[in-house]
């Protein structure tokens, strides 16, 4: 009985684990190392401190168009702003508009709680660490 449990449980511990990356497979986004510290209690990052609302940080700063970080309401998302179904270019830096990211090149919106939206890639995701008022995103 227990070999039964061991064979039936046994796929769940392998294969269930999500490293938290998302997809890093898209061809339009290159893959940048960098870390971002952000204090929501400074003037520029204090929408953070309530759901539903995001910032978008420059790109000098990190990602490849910069980044956007948003308060889902049970934690904190980071995407890359570039558009992640168009190559880089002039247009290609989301706009934040509520609770979704707009791609100015195709006018595409892709959801700030899911990253996603009816085209082929999601929006790049990256890690977040909180230890309230610092939020650490890094990839």
């Amino acid at each position: 009985m227990k070999k039964i449990i061991l064979v039936i449980f046994s796929p769940l511990f392998l294969f269930g684990c999500d490293s938290g990356g998302g997809n890093d497979n898209n061809p339009y986004i290159p893959n940048y190392t960098f870390t971002v510290d952000i204090n929501v209690n400074l003037p520029s990052y204090s929408n953070l401190q309530f759901p539903s609302n995001a910032v978008y940080i420059p790109q000098g700063t990190a990602g490849a168009r910069g980044v956007i970080v948003f308060n889902s309401g049970s934690g904190y998302l980071a995407y890359d702003a570039a558009c992640p179904n168009q190559p880089i270019s002039g247009c290609s830096t989301m706009i934040i508009s509520g609770i979704n990211a707009i791609c100015p090149c195709d006018d595409e919106q892709y959801s700030l709680f899911t990253g996603l939206s009816s085209l082929q890639y999601p929006m790049k995701r990256y890690r977040v660490e909180v230890n309230l008022p610092n939020i650490r995103v890094y990839n």
